[in-house]
């Protein structure tokens, strides 16, 4: 069974060259990935959705009632 690679090794041979590193540095600098983004919060979408489905909830009963039906 061949040894395992010992750390330094495959730290190394995952490193870019600095030619690839410029070229990744570059296209990263460009276009959306240049735009910064407000972090993203779950709990707001969540909340968000939340009212959403309450709202159309609640639209829905005053149609229903409208129209008679309940």
């Amino acid at each position: 069974m061949p040894e395992p690679e010992s750390p330094t090794d495959i730290d190394h041979a995952k490193k870019l060259s600095d030619a690839d590193q410029a070229k990744v540095d570059r296209f990263l600098e460009r276009g959306v990935n240049s735009v910064e983004r407000k972090p993203f919060r779950p709990l707001r979408l969540i909340f968000l959705l939340m009212a959403v489905v309450a709202g159309f909830s609640l639209l829905s009963q005053g149609i229903a009632q409208w129209a008679g039906i309940y």
